[in-house]
């Protein structure tokens, strides 16, 4: 699965101003509805609907948000850098700063599940972590995404 083809090009936002998990989840939220073209309560809503069932946060600072939303055609997904990490109920209790957020269709199950694998695999590596933290434009992030040599099959 090619993680670039599930990032638009306008949803990779990097974003300050966030305190808290459910302002993280907002901006995920914000970012999303205009992606997906549905309601910012809509989506936000689904997102912590998920959360509920137990956080989202993998750890070394990463989350991957996620919510099967009804009117969607395809798995879509949005990245969303924070400035400043906020605490997540993460893992390994680290607060979060880098959150890739993947939406499905109610009945694509296998798809969102190779989805979820694929960028959680990607987002293991320290050396992509970092050069997501790094990158200074929206464009520079999502070239990390779509680049042949990301980690996304790789253990």
């Amino acid at each position: 699965m090619d993680i670039g083809d599930l990032l638009a090009p306008e949803g990779v936002v990097l974003r300050g101003g966030t305190s808290s998990k459910r302002q993280a989840l907002h901006a995920v939220a914000e970012a999303a509805a205009q992606v997906l073209g549905m309601q910012e309560g809509r989506v936000f809503d689904a997102l912590l609907e998920r959360e509920a069932l137990g956080s989202t946060g993998l750890g070394a600072g990463v989350a991957v948000p996620h919510a099967r939303l009804q009117g969607l055609e395809r798995v879509t997904g949005v990245f969303v850098r924070l400035d400043a990490p906020v605490a997540f109920e993460a893992v390994d209790d680290r607060p979060v700063d880098l959150m890739f957020a993947l939406f499905a269709p109610p009945k694509d199950g296998a798809e969102h599940l190779r989805a979820l694998a694929a960028v959680s695999r990607a987002l293991r590596s320290a050396e992509l972590r970092e050069q997501l933290r790094q990158a200074r434009t929206p464009d520079a992030v999502r070239a990390l995404f779509v680049r042949d040599d990301i980690p996304a099959t790789a253990a």
